[in-house]
């Protein structure tokens, strides 16, 4: 069984191409794999296959509970997006990085290979004047056209900044979670479960947001 078709590869292939510095990726599942686990391994597996800059690692949440503490993951499943050096920059997708979201996923990894647009110096000094931890939550569905914009975003404020983690929570693969934040439309972000919005704004708008935290 395959995920996609041979234009769809194709075409991830060309979108992963630009890549600089390789990308590692670690799954964590479990052994009994849930329909969304299974989705997201395989999913994994045949884009990680489309270039050699591209490395995944499989993880099983409940063996390998020191991996999971060590990278902060607490459900599954997640994937975590570490760069050449195997470090952590606090970049996670909790389901899978399906449908547009795809767009999302494409991004952060040739984001972490190197290749990003530097941003403007106000808004990197904003970001490197963040000295608390934060915790951001970007709750989206996969048929969602706005929410890429809003995990892109979020990862991006977690690659510039140690202090910031991003989460993109797939809300239909995690009901209670999604129920807990009173997730009615998406996309929608939780800051430190305190600091929250609908939709999507520009990275100085959220870095509002994460100000009054």
């Amino acid at each position: 069984m395959s995920l996609f078709d041979d234009k769809v590869k194709k075409q991830l292939q060309e979108a992963l191409k630009p890549m600089v510095n390789n990308v590692n990726l670690a799954l964590f599942t479990q052994t009994l794999e849930c329909n969304t686990c299974r989705d997201t391994h395989l999913f994994l597996g045949e884009i990680s296959e489309l270039s050699d800059k591209l490395t995944l690692t499989v993880w099983n949440f409940q063996t390998d509970k020191d991996k999971a503490e060590q990278y902060g993951v607490d459900k599954i499943p997640a994937i975590v997006v570490l760069d050449s050096e195997n470090r952590d920059h606090g970049i996670k997708f909790y389901g899978l990085p399906g449908g547009y979201e795809i767009n999302s996923f494409i991004r952060i990894i040739l984001e972490m290979s190197g290749l990003k647009e530097q941003l403007p110096d106000d808004l990197m000094k904003r970001i490197q004047g963040i000295k608390k931890d934060i915790h951001i939550q970007v709750f989206i569905s996969l048929t969602c056209p706005y929410c890429p914009d809003a995990v892109s975003t979020a990862h991006r404020l977690a690659l510039e900044s140690e202090h910031i983690k991003a989460d993109m929570v797939e809300s239909s693969t995690f009901v209670p979670l999604a129920i807990k934040f009173n997730v009615s439309s998406v996309p929608k972000t939780v800051i430190n479960g305190t600091q929250e919005f609908v939709g999507t704004n520009p990275l100085g708008k959220v870095l509002d947001f994460i100000e009054k935290v």
